[in-house]
């Protein structure tokens, strides 16, 4: 005859273990910020290293920016996007995202605003 076991006692969350997310995860999350931040531009995709240590993460993303453009404002969407994500995916504080970009692309010829560029 089988009886059944007692139910192992239930032990509290804190005393089961830790979780650890490795550097190369953090990196692939703020590689796919920074490609979401980027979104529409046909550049090459972005490549993110970061270091861990406890619960900050320490971001640098390598990105190729269309030019002319406001090169400003992409990095700062870059950094909002990728700082938010890893805080939202991996619950570590970001306190800086250092960009460096490794080539600026010419954006595609495009005609002047009212002009006609037909030939006549």
């Amino acid at each position: 005859m089988n009886t059944p076991r007692p139910a192992p006692p239930r032990v509290a969350a804190a005393e089961r273990g830790a979780t650890r997310i490795v550097d190369r995860v953090v990196a692939k999350i703020a590689a796919q910020a920074a490609r979401e931040a980027l979104a529409g531009q046909g550049a090459a995709p972005p490549h993110a290293t970061v270091t861990v240590h406890h619960d900050i993460a320490r971001v640098r993303v390598v990105l190729e920016l269309a030019y002319p453009a406001d090169l400003a404002a992409q990095c700062a969407a870059v950094r909002r996007q990728v700082a938010q994500r890893v805080e939202e995916y991996a619950a570590m504080t970001v306190p800086e995202v250092d960009i460096d970009i490794e080539r600026l692309r010419p954006e595609r010829a495009r005609p002047a605003a009212g002009r006609d560029r037909r030939l006549r």
